[in-house]
């Protein structure tokens, strides 16, 4: 990336986080509802942070303050000591106010680098990568928003939504078959990639068949009315003991009453829609369904064979729908690879064989989560569309359903 280029984007990706705090009240900066979650201050702060410390820090910058590397580190080790996860919600200071200065300082101070041409090849190799770290908490700070909101009694509004027609139930499902042979997954090389999506390698692939769509609300709603949560037959031991302790009876942010289903969503709380995606879904809610169905979940190399020669089309963050939209009609084939919701896959987040992360404290970032974690594909209706690639591993624990997260079917050849 040219440094011409670096501004443009910094610019862009900059100004795309402050648009979506614009609907928010100063309260809701602060709110913490979980320790997996993080008040919508800290994320402005911490990919602020990531700029100060990995780009300026290292040619002789000052720090804007000596303590907030520790209140904004979030988990790089070798850069230092950092304050606790779950207290981020308890820091009331510094104020909204006093982060907008220090993103602005740090703003002015790395755009005066780029305008000036004075980073390196190495430096702007880091610009690019904090780019798409600060994509990737533009997306948390919606999901993380939504659950804090979703705390709420008074079921409060992050963004009004269009008035829309009630869809009927998704299409049948179609499926597309794959036949067996030796294929090639991981990045190309073209563009940017996380260290995690590579190296690219081969891999012998037994023939399957794909779902052309994601499985919607309305097939999920006939899991549940089949007492889908009460068959243990259907979980593996470990998502059987979470519903168990979590009292799962149905998706995250769902709402049951009397014989009607509502969702809390970024809209407040709406009637369930039937042809839409279903969504914050654990992995183990996906297994649990996939099994009933008669199917199972794809693995990521199955994923990415299908997404491979696909253009990245769908529904993201752009679309300001912020919720998953029932699939579009159209060819026989997969749709829907792109946005609305991750895709859970059967498999674990580990290293490709070759792998090796970055040198220094960068080389934690994704390296050292390669334990107790599945992979997604895909992206999401709050991922940005310039952040994804068919490549693209996200990668979260098999409890986890405050994503926006849901499943594909996949079956063997």
């Amino acid at each position: 990336m040219e440094s011409t280029e670096a501004l443009k984007r910094f610019t862009e990706v900059r100004a795309a986080t402050t648009r979506l705090c614009a609907p928010l009240a100063i309260e809701d900066y602060v709110l913490q509802s979980m320790p997996d979650a993080s008040p919508v201050k800290w994320h402005l702060a911490h990919t602020t942070w990531f700029f100060e410390t990995f780009v300026l820090l290292p040619r002789g910058e000052a720090p804007f303050h000596p303590r907030y590397g520790y209140l904004f580190n979030s988990y790089y080790n070798a850069v230092g000591e950092r304050h606790a996860r779950p207290q981020r919600g308890l820091l009331s200071r510094p104020t909204v106010e006093e982060i907008t200065r220090y993103r602005a300082d740090v703003d002015a101070r790395v755009r005066a680098r780029l305008e000036a041409s004075t980073l390196d090849d190495a430096a702007l190799a880091v610009v690019e990568l904090g780019l798409h770290h600060e994509q990737q908490h533009q997306e948390l700070i919606l999901t993380d928003l939504k659950h804090a909101l979703a705390q709420n009694p008074l079921r409060p509004v992050y963004r009004e939504r269009a008035a829309r027609a009630p869809s009927s139930d998704a299409l049948p499902i179609r499926w597309s078959s794959y036949e067996s042979g030796l294929r090639e997954i991981g990045h190309r090389g073209e563009g940017f990639s996380f260290d995690n999506e590579g190296p690219r390698h081969p891999v012998f692939q037994r023939a399957f068949q794909l779902a052309d769509r994601l499985v919607s609300a309305g097939e999920y709603l006939s899991f549940i009315e089949d007492r889908g949560y009460h068959r243990p037959e259907l979980w593996l031991s470990d998502g059987w003991a979470a519903a168990r302790e979590g009292g799962w009876e149905a998706p995250l942010y769902w709402e049951r009453r009397g014989e009607a289903w509502s969702a809390f969503t970024l809209h407040g709380l709406v009637p369930v829609e039937r042809a839409a995606p279903i969504c914050h879904l654990s992995y183990y809610e996906a297994d649990a369904f996939a099994r009933w169905a008669g199917a199972r979940l794809p693995t990521e190399a199955e994923w990415e064979v299908a997404a491979g020669s696909s253009e990245i089309e769908g529904n993201f963050v752009e679309s300001g729908a912020l919720h998953p939209e029932p699939c579009p009609a159209g060819d026989a084939g997969p749709r829907q690879l792109f946005g609305d919701v991750w895709e859970w896959t059967a498999s674990s987040y580990s290293a490709y064989s070759g792998y090796a992360p970055a040198a220094g404290a960068l080389g934690e970032y994704n390296g050292k989560f390669m334990c107790n974690q599945l992979v997604l594909r895909g992206g999401s209706c709050a991922s940005p569309r310039s952040h994804l690639r068919a490549s693209y591993r996200n990668f979260f624990p098999a409890g986890a359903r405050w994503q926006f997260s849901g499943l594909r079917l996949a079956k063997d050849g």
